[in-house]
């Protein structure tokens, strides 16, 4: 199943757990997709891009077990 829900800065702010603004500076230095659509100057995600977008980040893999 597809998730087309646009997301704002707020949503994905939410989703990741940091402040708007961190969002806004991710946007800023390209760390982050292009948007999928812009309406009236602003910006919005499909909830799957920001879905695959967060689980290829760095550091969002599985944790490896520490072996004992």
């Amino acid at each position: 199943m597809t998730d087309r829900r646009l997301w704002s800065y707020k949503e994905i702010a939410a989703h990741i757990g940091v402040q708007t603004d961190t969002v806004r500076s991710y946007r800023k230095h390209g760390v982050m997709p292009a948007p999928d659509l812009t309406e009236g100057g602003k910006p919005y995600w499909f909830a799957d891009t920001i879905r695959s977008w967060v689980a290829s980040r760095p550091g969002n893999s599985p944790r490896r077990r520490l072996r004992t």
